[in-house]
């Protein structure tokens, strides 16, 4: 089940363009992630029109549940995990993800793309994110993670060119 916290237009401090605010919980079980995901990528498609670029918040956004379901909370379904998740009428997409987990070293943890762990079929979640958001952070101990994905006006296929994507597909 997914609550509603709330769901406001506000002015943003820092930058001209109005956002609205939705703030979200759900139960720390993966079988409430993908759901969840669906629900929020269409709340977000209502203020940033398509550009290619959905696919990478949807898979950033499903990466940090999963993290924080299974990693921050352990999977313990007496524990929550809280999203916010803010879209500027400009374009501009910032999704904050609390765990009420201890936290963890975002910088110990190991690359998925050294020889060594190439064939893990896990740890590749935090790389994810940082591949495909724009900026990600870590906070209060990496019990919070911050990810942001710039206006479509930003999006270009030079950043796909960069993240070493094929621009005729927008798929890494």
């Amino acid at each position: 089940m997914v609550h509603n916290q709330s769901l406001s237009l506000l002015p943003r401090n820092a930058h001209s363009a109005p956002f609205v605010e939705l703030r979200q919980s759900l139960p720390s079980r993966v079988a409430a992630i993908s759901l969840f995901v669906d629900q929020l990528m269409r709340f977000i498609l209502k203020f940033r029109s398509a550009d290619g670029s959905e696919s990478d918040i949807e898979m950033a956004l499903h990466e940090a549940l999963v993290n924080a379901v299974v990693h921050g909370n352990g999977e313990n379904r007496c524990k929550r995990v809280y999203l916010t998740c803010r879209c500027y009428l400009d374009g501009e997409v910032s999704i904050t993800v609390r765990d009420e987990g201890r936290g963890f070293d975002s910088n110990a943890a190991p690359d998925p793309t050294s020889r060594e762990n190439l064939l893990f079929t896990h740890g590749r979640g935090i790389y994810l994110m940082k591949t495909l958001m724009d900026e990600v952070s870590f906070e209060e101990g990496g019990s919070v993670v911050r990810m942001r994905k710039n206006s479509n006006g930003d999006y270009s296929r030079s950043n796909e060119s960069s993240r070493g994507c094929n621009a005729t597909s927008h798929r890494c």
